[in-house]
């Protein structure tokens, strides 16, 4: 058989494409190494109907630095050299540039495939049916290690292939972290394990500083923003939990907003979450990752963002995080500082008319 042939074959699987050197268009099907398939971004091409109208350019409030610069390429060599996947990389993040060249990144645990498809979430979807790489705890461990970490944000794809959402393996990564690292300090932002409150509780006998879980969404917007297993009150539910299982864990969760989002909501919003407890809230804009998923309503601009940001403190919480380019894990060692992580929106709120 001539090479070019076996290369063709090498190259795709019943058609399909297996990912590697083969470029993989958005929202286009392919098999990964491990030899299951999944979804480019995640939603389908065309899957999605785009809302609301849409908008010419973005605002000048959202530049995000290159990502370039030697600390951004030690970090990338690292996350490889060690087989991790980042939600840097996977969820398309504009703050790459600044975090990498900073030395942090926040890792993605249990692989870069999603067993569900929210359309504002760029990670691939598909079924890993049970992989998992054995070798990830040490391999995080030792990533910190090499890094000088002391602070490191752990999230993770859904595993809902997993019998327990992948709980038992989240929380081997964090005590392989604390016996290598026993001086860093540990954010586990996890999934929602679907609501399995013993699941939950095996991450947090690992005794993580932060517990984090992301509501993303009003009540009225989370259908159909986040994936139909998903839920506001599943996720209410987990976060009051894991403040009443271990009290002295800080408790954290994001919002995304310019997704249609009423003000009268957002608030809502934040008096559900001081209701139970949660500690931390960080406020970002949401950026559309492909054509495939849900377009933006609005720009939220930076005066807005100091609005919220007040209105938050003001019942309570901790700390607001609250900024155009504000994501859950980002600066999230500086959380409680207490000046919104160094972010000063003045500026570029009087620069908006």
């Amino acid at each position: 058989m001539a090479s070019g042939k076996i290369k063709r074959l090498m190259d795709s699987f019943k058609g399909i494409p297996v990912i590697g050197d083969t470029p993989v268009r958005s929202g286009q099907k392919y098999v990964t190494p491990q030899g299951f398939t999944a979804i480019k971004d995640g939603v389908k091409q065309g899957q999605s109907v785009p809302a609301g109208r849409p908008l010419t350019g973005k605002p000048r409030w959202l530049k995000a630095p290159l990502a370039a610069g030697v600390g951004y390429d030690f970090v990338r060599r690292t996350v490889r050299e060690h087989r991790l996947s980042t939600v840097c990389e996977e969820a398309k993040c504009p703050n790459i540039g600044e975090c990498w060249n900073a030395g942090t990144a926040t890792v993605m645990l249990m692989g870069a495939v999603c067993t569900r498809a929210c359309r504002f979430c760029a990670v691939d979807t598909g079924n890993p049916r049970g992989w998992l790489d054995a070798e990830e705890p040490q391999n995080v461990a030792d990533s910190v290690a090499l890094m000088q970490l002391k602070y490191v944000v752990l999230t993770s794809v859904n595993r809902d292939d997993l019998g327990d959402g992948g709980a038992a393996h989240y929380a081997d990564c964090i005590r392989a972290i604390k016996r290598r690292n026993p001086q860093t300090a540990v954010e586990a932002l996890t999934p929602d394990f679907q609501g399995v409150l013993p699941h939950v509780e095996l991450v947090l006998d690992c005794e993580p500083e932060v517990f984090a879980q992301n509501v993303e969404t009003v009540r009225r917007l989370t259908h159909p923003v986040r994936d139909p297993r998903a839920g506001y009150e599943q996720t209410l539910s987990v976060l009051a939990h894991a403040k009443r299982y271990r009290p002295q864990t800080l408790t954290k969760t994001s919002l995304m907003l310019g997704l249609g989002e009423t003000d009268g909501e957002i608030i809502e919003c934040m008096d559900h979450l001081r209701r139970i407890g949660v500690d931390i809230l960080t406020l970002g804009q949401y950026l559309r990752p492909t054509i495939n998923h849900l377009a933006v309503e609005r720009f939220v601009t930076p005066a807005q963002f100091e609005q919220y940001r007040e209105a938050a403190l003001t019942r309570g919480f901790r700390e607001c995080v609250a900024g155009p380019l504000v994501r859950s894990s980002y600066r999230a060692e500086q959380a409680l500082v207490g000046n919104n992580v160094g972010l000063n929106l003045r500026p570029l709120a009087a620069s908006e008319s």
